[in-house]
């Protein structure tokens, strides 16, 4: 039986996504590197921090990590208060209090830095629903690395096959999978993303509740 539901965030919970996108090309601008549609699909579900350390390597950039991480934070946290229409994506939230309602433990696990999840998280009053908080930023190596959902699970106290994952990016999948749990992707509006990985895909968060969750056989 399910006893614990791991959610990633972006993507997931909120679609930051074009946020993050919108924001890393006025960075990249302005530091004179062209970043090709097809190169920063394969950063999604990466900490920052990876995704900095790919960049300097292959351009040579001579910034520190340290300042190219807090420029582009700046950057998403301006542009995120200043979106007044930014929501939860649909249907997520009633999930989320059903599930809670009901007993599931809930775990956020999410590539973003403990700022950046907070701010989600205080935006949207979410903290009330969810146990634990893991940040990418924990770890020297993001996902497809399984680190973040070991540790989710760690923090959970149930075994592995007593918890599920809900994703949306390949990088993200394949390190659900890579922990050895079950793992459901949402079809939401991130491009390029290949899901074949995940055990079931679904289109809608309607498409899940309490007892379906319960019952999945992993």
């Amino acid at each position: 039986m399910i006893k614990t539901v791991i959610f990633d965030m972006d993507g997931v919970l909120v679609d930051t996504e074009p946020l993050h996108y919108e924001v890393s090309l006025l960075q990249f601008e302005e530091l004179g590197i062209t970043i090709t549609a097809e190169l920063y699909s394969t950063f999604t579900g990466n900490s920052n921090k990876n995704i900095y350390q790919k960049i300097r390597d292959q351009f040579g950039l001579t910034h520190s990590l340290d300042d190219l991480l807090h420029t582009k934070n700046s950057l998403f946290i301006d542009a995120f208060n200043n979106d007044s229409k930014l929501e939860l994506l649909p249907g997520v939230l009633n999930l989320i209090v059903e599930l809670h309602q009901k007993g599931m433990q809930l775990i956020v696990a999410s590539s973003s830095e403990h700022i950046i999840i907070d701010l989600v998280f205080e935006r949207f009053q979410l903290g009330k629903y969810f146990s634990h908080r893991v940040s990418g930023d924990e770890f020297p190596q993001s996902k497809p690395h399984p680190a973040i959902f070991l540790k989710a699970v760690e923090l959970s106290g149930h075994l592995p096959n007593e918890c599920i994952v809900i994703e949306d990016s390949t990088n993200g999948i394949k390190a659900a999978k890579a922990a050895g749990l079950y793992c459901i992707a949402y079809k939401g509006e991130a491009e390029g993303q290949d899901q074949s990985m995940a055990d079931e895909i679904i289109y809608d968060f309607t498409d899940l509740n309490y007892d379906r969750i319960k019952s999945t056989n992993t």
